[in-house]
């Protein structure tokens, strides 16, 4: 078995198919103790005929995530990220991992048990750079499943299928986490370190002007628990909306329509409110898009909670506004640079 295998496992060596390739389970981590475990857990669970380690690369402000793995996950290894990004942590755990399958992990997310093996099987079969499916947010708490509800449909998503899921398997722009072939990551350099966000989408970008293919398969299907408050869903959203606008500036190829619906409709509300202060035009006009708006609002929750029976939905007009006006804000005040280090010495070791 691989160093990086948990000692708790039950996994035989007798029981590894020394034709499927070694996987590296990547993990970046970041003052995540409450939650890394059930991420953990459903990793060091997976039916994987192969063999695989499981890399996390901790950027916490304190020891207590790296403190957890130690005491309960001796067999997974812990590299240090003194940068505290995303994107940082994912290009150092793939530096000192030694998969030829790279499957990246979030510490938000719940792999089923046959998630390897089946991306795996897929990413032979097809010949993709990358595989991946969709993104299924679960709620615990009324408003995480009212958030859950907004991730799920398209009035919140737009058609990105790694959010909506369904459909046929094939090429797709982006897909949920990912499931690389080491050697096309290491062809395009890995994750761009100057994104704090939509790294995922970048690097799948990079990947297809390389030649290669992000292949959507809808059976992989990954637990996401929501955000927990309005206030944390606001911010990520402006944060998706700021580094979305960063790429556009690099290259406006990589963008698709949906991700122009939330700019114009801060736009046009900002509009519609210079219009009513300055008494411009007929008395109705600075009040059309905000009624229709909110009316699409009302409408999409009727619907959503029927369809689903959740009364969460009960939520969604101020879920759906949050997400759309943060993201479309965050894009018109585009990040200029990274945020700084955390306060801990580069040079310090676990």
């Amino acid at each position: 078995m691989s160093d990086g295998r948990d000692a708790s496992s039950s996994r035989l060596d007798d029981d590894v198919d020394s034709d499927m390739p070694f996987v590296s389970v990547i993990i970046p981590a970041r003052n995540a103790e409450s939650a890394l475990p059930s991420t953990l857990d459903s990793v060091l669970s997976q039916e994987y005929s192969g063999d695989f380690e499981v890399v996390v690369a901790d950027g916490s402000d304190s020891d207590a995530t790296a403190d957890l793995i130690r005491e309960r996950y001796s067999g997974v290894r812990l590299v240090d990220n003194p940068d505290g990004s995303t994107p940082s942590a994912l290009n150092r755990a793939i530096e000192v991992s030694g998969g030829d399958v790279i499957v990246r992990c979030d510490t938000h997310s719940v792999l089923p048990s046959g998630y390897i093996q089946r991306a795996v099987e897929t990413l032979l079969r097809t010949g993709a750079s990358n595989v991946g499916g969709q993104q299924f947010a679960v709620g615990e708490t009324y408003f995480e499943r009212a958030v859950a509800l907004a991730q799920t449909t398209p009035l919140g998503v737009g058609d990105a299928r790694y959010r909506l899921g369904g459909g046929d398997e094939g090429p797709a722009d982006t897909v949920y986490l990912g499931v690389f072939r080491r050697d096309m990551l290491d062809s395009v350099g890995g994750y761009d370190t100057d994104l704090m966000r939509n790294q995922d989408y970048e690097l799948n970008w990079r990947l297809q002007q390389n030649g290669g293919v992000v292949w959507f398969d809808p059976e992989l299907v990954v637990r996401y628990r929501p955000r927990r408050s309005l206030g944390a869903l606001a911010v990520q959203y402006f944060d998706y909306g700021r580094w979305k606008s960063v790429m556009l500036r690099r290259d406006c190829g990589s963008m698709r329509p949906r991700h122009f619906a939330s700019p114009l409709l801060v736009l046009g509300l900002i509009v519609s409110a210079i219009l009513g202060v300055a008494g411009v035009g007929m008395p109705w006009l600075p009040f059309g898009l905000p009624i229709i708006y909110l009316a699409a609002l009302l409408l999409g929750m009727v619907t959503v909670g029927v369809h689903r029976r959740d009364t969460a939905a009960l939520l969604l007009p101020i879920v759906f506004a949050t997400m759309h006006i943060s993201w479309g804000i965050g894009f018109f005040l585009s990040a200029k640079r990274r945020p700084r280090q955390r306060g801990r010495d580069s040079d310090s070791r676990f």
